[in-house]
């Protein structure tokens, strides 16, 4: 299930830190069920050591202007939200809909719209845009023992490896059995339009993450391209990274 907010800043600007997904992320976690925000945040599904949020969400989308370290929106802002637990979304919207005043970082907004995306139409293999960056990575280790994050890029082959093997343990996290996990043998993700320009260096919080935007030919068995819709595709997630959208098919 994905959903769409639109906020309008109280005094038509909205100013924001440059890396503001934090600010986006804790809007989230601040206007859920306190129960159902408390076990998202500190629990989540759990599979070995991961723990999977199941949740992800786009850029703000608006029109803007950059300067220095902050992004300042002029008029309306919106925003994707998706994740396969529908009793997050409906809890989400709810709450916005009975307190529409919100803030968004420090600045305060109000909340003009909430939208239901429609279930895309699947076929294989479709073309997908990023809505917000993906990324994977491995952890590494110098000679010296020190620890070291490397992010591919897309025209690595280990990119689309991780991104596959990542989709797998998330269904897997859902409970799903051998039979359907066997569904996605065969299935790739390949950039069709994907350049250096495409490249996305961001910080969350005091983490640098890089991951990449452009378009995608995504060919998924239908029940894995609705959890990569849903969920997002690569790592962090919840952290805003991994949504696409449909491209192309209108």
């Amino acid at each position: 299930m994905r959903i769409v907010l639109e906020f309008a800043p109280s005094d038509g600007k909205l100013s924001l830190p440059l890396h503001y997904n934090s600010e986006v992320q804790g809007l989230i976690y601040r206007n859920l069920d306190r129960a159902l925000s408390r076990w998202l945040h500190d629990e989540g599904m759990p599979l070995g050591k991961r723990r999977f949020k199941f949740f992800t969400f786009s850029r703000l989308l608006g029109r803007y202007r950059i300067n220095g370290d902050t992004i300042e929106f002029s008029g309306p802002v919106r925003v994707h939200i998706g994740s396969v637990h529908e009793e997050i979304l409906e809890s989400l919207a709810l709450h916005l809909l009975r307190e529409p005043q919100v803030r968004l970082g420090k600045e305060p907004c109000e909340v003009a719209g909430i939208e239901v995306e429609p279930l895309p139409r699947i076929s294989r293999p479709m073309l997908v845009r990023t809505l917000s960056p993906i990324t994977v990575y491995r952890t590494l280790y110098t000679a010296e023992g020190k620890r070291k994050t490397y992010y591919f890029n897309p025209s690595e082959e280990e990119w689309e490896e991780l991104i596959l093997a990542n989709l797998r343990r998330k269904a897997r996290a859902l409970g799903w059995e051998k039979p359907r996990l066997e569904g996605l043998t065969g299935a790739h993700i390949r950039p069709v339009r994907v350049g250096k320009r495409d490249e996305r260096i961001m910080r969350y919080r005091e983490t640098v993450i890089k991951g990449w935007t452009g378009i995608y030919e995504l060919d998924l068995p239908e029940p894995f391209f609705l959890l990569a819709y849903d969920a997002g595709l690569g790592a962090k997630n919840p952290q805003g990274f991994g949504m696409v959208e449909l491209f192309g098919s209108d």
